[in-house]
């Protein structure tokens, strides 16, 4: 579950990516993950670390509960990996501290927890921290985010939005994320708080890119291929609008949005999906 990355980079910030060096998986989960009985998806995601081997990097600056990190720690130190530390950032300065951005440098997995999105962005957005994060996925370090931070994984992040079946114009925001992954937009939450509509609309302003909609206590396992692979409680929702109609740019205010063709997949547990060719895997 991991690929070649052959990009290279001429920012003076930037490594040189090794193009013999596979990228990490990506698990971006809908959030309200079981933490209390078998945990499938946080044990998933410290086996893709390494299991008894894994160093885990937990960083919970979008939650404002203190104790976040302290309990993901916990939980993994539970089942036993090598390490798992916390750090925190709360604010720009201590995204850009050496000392802060150089102690994911060992980290075999970073797990970014839920919370208010727009934390993560406006405190690591274009930090040394991000581009840290970033080379660490490309170099094969697994990077999970939880609710919030599952959305900011992608280039493109919800960072606002209302509820509701129907799509309408201005009903979600849109900013940058870490760019992990190119080419979709991540939603969590997503039945359990009726977010087809903001979905649908995003799509339908943006539709070269895949929607993708995470449930609760549900992940997505993305590999180096470009493949999803769905375990947890309940499933995903995919949005292709790659043939979508719609009059969004007739539509004034706040007004409904008219979507047709729109390509719709929803993928129950064990489902494997290629985002490359948007097509179920049956194989």
């Amino acid at each position: 579950m991991t690929a070649t990355d052959t990009s290279a980079s001429t920012s003076p910030m930037t490594s040189i990516p090794d193009p013999t060096v596979r990228k990490g998986v990506l698990m971006p989960i809908g959030g309200a993950e079981d933490k209390l009985d078998d945990k499938i998806i946080l044990s998933t995601f410290a086996q893709l670390a390494g299991g008894k081997s894994a160093r885990i990097a937990i960083v919970p600056t979008a939650s404002s509960i203190e104790t976040a990190g302290l309990r993901y720690k916990a939980i993994f130190l539970g089942m036993g990996v090598e390490s798992a530390e916390v750090i925190y950032i709360g604010n720009r300065e201590d995204a850009n501290n050496p000392a802060v951005v150089d102690s994911i440098d060992s980290a075999t997995g970073v797990f970014l927890t839920g919370g208010n999105q727009m934390r993560l962005s406006a405190m690591i957005g274009g930090t040394r921290f991000e581009r840290m994060v970033r080379e660490a996925n490309q170099r094969g370090v697994v990077v999970a985010g939880t609710s919030a931070g599952a959305s900011i994984l992608s280039a493109h992040m919800v960072a606002l939005g209302a509820s509701g079946g129907t799509p309408k114009l201005r009903m979600a925001q849109m900013v940058a994320g870490f760019g992990l992954i190119s080419d979709v937009i991540i939603d969590q939450h997503f039945r359990q708080r009726d977010r087809i509509g903001r979905l649908l609309a995003l799509v339908a302003s943006n539709p070269g890119l895949l929607g993708i909609g995470i449930d609760e206590d549900t992940a997505a396992i993305i590999d180096d291929q470009g493949t999803i692979e769905v375990i947890g409680r309940h499933s995903i929702t995919i949005v292709d609008g790659s043939e979508i109609f719609s009059d969004i740019f007739q539509v004034k205010a706040y007004g409904e949005i008219t979507v047709s063709n729109a390509r719709l997949h929803v993928l129950t547990p064990g489902r494997r999906f290629d985002m490359r060719n948007r097509t179920l895997v049956t194989g």
